[in-house]
């Protein structure tokens, strides 16, 4: 039997440059050039203001535990290894939210407001996953 694997990203055409700098080990959201808003998911205008002049930038990594879920039951049998895990919504420094793991604790020691910050997990060749750890 052959080893089942974990399900890789598959980005949509606002986010390839969030995955681009995520496989060069760096955090970059969308970015409003008018307002200076970030956002987060990536869109092609800014929820803010409306205009279209946006790019990405490279934010702190940064941030806290805003809520969180751990997962006990395996889903994808490409988990079976990691059960239990955290999945948070981290809410960055620079203000917009991300949906990812924090790793480097034991689940039932997350909690809401823990200050985190950003690691990357290079899960296949070119594919690297922002993830977050305690500091």
């Amino acid at each position: 039997m052959s080893e089942v694997r974990k399900p890789l990203p598959r980005p949509a055409p606002e986010s390839v440059p969030y995955w681009e700098a995520a496989r060069h080990h760096r955090l970059e959201i969308p970015h409003c050039h008018a307002c200076d808003g970030y956002w987060f998911p990536p869109s092609r205008s800014c929820p803010h203001c409306m205009s279209a002049d946006v790019g990405f930038k490279q934010v702190s990594g940064r941030g806290k535990v805003f809520s969180f879920v751990m997962y006990d039951r395996v889903y994808h049998p490409a988990f079976a290894e990691e059960v239990p895990y955290v999945v948070a919504l981290v809410e960055l420094e620079e203000g917009p939210r991300l949906i990812s793991n924090i790793v480097g604790i034991r689940p039932d020691d997350v909690r809401c407001d823990m200050p985190v910050s950003v690691v990357f997990d290079d899960v296949a060749e070119g594919v690297s996953v922002p993830k977050f750890k305690p500091v």
